[in-house]
């Protein structure tokens, strides 16, 4: 007698049940790994082919033409098969009823003739004659079917009384005479089942006569004839297509070329040239569009060597100003330190003077800056600098400007530092321009001066709450001399000159200068800047519309009564005054 040990077995069944759920599991895990990958590649696959169809005319050209095709020749065979099908049932069916005709005439000259003859007998001699005369290959099934009870009937091959369909006895049994009747069925013989035409009359008041006609050599027929329809079909579908695509690439190959041609010379290839081949439509689109590219180039080089000129009398100019400007400045001088000896008509006059040769002096210089960028021979000085130094310089530098027009400059620095490479002279100047025209168009209303940076790039948006900007305007503002109120005079002596170098300066270090503004409530603008020299700039820091404007709010600013400049050092920092 063995010892049972309660729960020595109990442990067998979880690990079992464990074992299979993990299997379920790892089941279930591997089959949705193999669903997405599936589902990702018939996704990748539609996008793929729904790219092809967008991009390739010839592609739909030559599936159109082809399903086309398909439809036509499927709808004209399906018409033809039926007519093929019914002129076959009316010939056998005409046929049918003629030998039925003869049948029935031999029977009853059988009858005649037998006399008083056994009836069963009879029958016997009417199913063997006219079996006979079917012929070796079977061409029809003789069947005699009493009218009344208590009778047996005849038939030949071995066919079932099943074969003759009951509607056609009915008919026949109703009808006088030896009027014929038909109607398709099935010959059953056995076990075995083939579709066939019965044709029947009354042979005497108590048998009536059958033909059944096995309906085979049609059906072989009318299968000879759908499958040389899908033959011929699909060949004539398939060259349909070959033509297709043959025609169309005739058509296609040279609009490929000619578009190949036109994206060369757009991109700058002004010696391209379309082959001309013949003399038809393609061939005169291929002399139009040479003589047009001719034309071009023979413009676009009268335009280059008529900017090379322009460009050239500016350098030229601008650089033979500076010599008499020298003179004129010393001059100037002498007369603006003497200016408290004269008379004040005299005085004011001198003061003019010195103003306007000081904005003489801007303006030269940022014509030689333009000239340098048209040339080409814009240069960078690249260094690792805190964008915070660049900002906070700026601001300083038109700190005097503020106090005049009692403007109080925001600033809203990051606690971190933002170091970029860039050349902190040429972005000094655009700081310094963006702040001074905002400080100019503020109406009287705060700056707020922003900068922000994250792993790509550094910004700087200046922001103020005057005039702003109308639609279209925030291109505008970039090009030279552009003034958004002509009458509008200039108040802090600027050139025009000063957003287009910054524009130019910006693109010099694959940046972005970009504007934002709408009437009465301010303009924006921003400069982004890639932190690694030569990267491509994918993104800002900084949005180019206001927070409080894309959320339809308000942000509170400071009066502007008191003169000064005020930082914010991140966020829940103190303030700097």
């Amino acid at each position: 007698m063995s010892d049972i040990v309660p729960g020595a077995n109990a442990a067998v069944p979880a690990t079992d049940g464990e074992a299979a759920s993990t299997r379920w599991q790892r089941t279930g895990n591997a089959l949705r790994a193999g669903y997405l990958v599936t589902q990702r590649l018939a996704r990748t696959l539609v996008t793929a082919v729904h790219s092809r169809w967008r991009r390739s005319l010839q592609l739909r050209v030559v599936t159109t033409t082809l399903v086309a095709s398909v439809l036509v020749t499927a709808v004209l065979g399906f018409f033809m098969v039926q007519q093929v099908r019914s002129d076959l049932l009316k010939a056998k069916e005409q046929a049918a009823f003629s030998d039925h005709h003869i049948g029935l005439t031999t029977a009853l000259g059988i009858l005649q003739d037998s006399g008083q003859q056994d009836p069963e007998r009879q029958l016997d001699e009417i199913v063997e004659e006219l079996s006979a005369r079917s012929g070796s290959t079977g061409l029809y099934d003789v069947v005699i079917l009493p009218s009344v009870g208590g009778m047996t009937g005849r038939a030949s091959g071995g066919v079932g009384e099943g074969s003759v369909p009951a509607q056609l006895r009915e008919e026949v049994q109703d009808s006088a005479g030896d009027t014929q009747h038909g109607r398709y069925t099935e010959i059953v013989r056995g076990a075995e089942r083939e579709p066939g035409l019965a044709v029947g009359a009354q042979l005497s008041s108590a048998y009536e006569l059958y033909y059944l006609f096995p309906l085979d050599n049609e059906q072989q027929m009318l299968d000879l004839v759908q499958r040389t329809l899908v033959l011929v079909a699909s060949v004539m579908v398939l060259l349909l297509a070959a033509i297709a695509y043959v025609v169309t690439r005739q058509v296609v190959t040279p609009v490929r070329q000619a578009a190949s041609s036109a994206e060369r010379l757009s991109s700058g290839d002004l010696s391209e040239r379309m082959r001309v081949r013949g003399e038809d439509d393609l061939a005169r689109l291929a002399v139009s569009f040479n003589d047009m590219a001719g034309s071009l180039q023979e413009k676009i080089q009268e335009l280059e060597e008529l900017s090379k000129v322009q460009r050239q009398f500016v350098s030229d100019v601008s650089h033979e100003l500076r010599t008499p400007l020298t003179t004129i400045r010393m001059a100037g001088d002498l007369l603006f330190e003497e200016r408290d000896g004269f008379d004040p008509t005299m005085r004011r006059s001198v003061e003019l003077l010195q103003s306007q040769l000081e904005r003489f002096e801007e303006l030269l210089a940022d014509l030689l800056e333009i000239s340098r960028h048209d040339a080409g021979a814009a240069t960078l000085a690249v260094e690792r600098t805190d964008i915070r130094d660049s900002v906070l310089k700026a601001v300083s530098e038109a700190e005097q400007i503020a106090e005049k027009r009692g403007i109080k400059v925001v600033l809203r620095l990051p606690a971190e530092p933002c170091a970029a490479e860039f050349d902190a002279r040429r972005i000094n100047r655009i700081l310094r321009n963006l702040i001074v025209n905002a400080i100019e168009h503020s109406e009287g209303k705060d700056v707020v001066v922003t900068a922000a940076g994250d792993r790509d790039a550094v910004a700087v948006a200046v922001r103020d709450f005057g005039v702003g900007l109308k639609e279209g305007e925030e291109h505008l503002c970039f090009d030279r001399f552009w003034r958004a109120d002509p009458a509008r005079a200039r108040t802090t002596g600027g050139t025009g000159l000063g957003l287009s170098i910054a524009k130019e300066d910006a693109q010099l270090h694959g940046g972005w200068l970009q504007a934002w503004g709408r009437p009465g409530e301010g303009s924006q603008f921003r400069l982004s800047l890639p932190r690694v020299s030569g990267t491509e700039l994918r993104g800002s820091p900084l949005p180019l519309v206001p927070p409080e404007v894309a959320l339809g709010g308000t942000l509170s600013v400071f009066s502007g009564q008191q003169v000064g400049l005020e930082t914010v050092r991140g966020a829940g920092a103190g303030e700097e005054t």
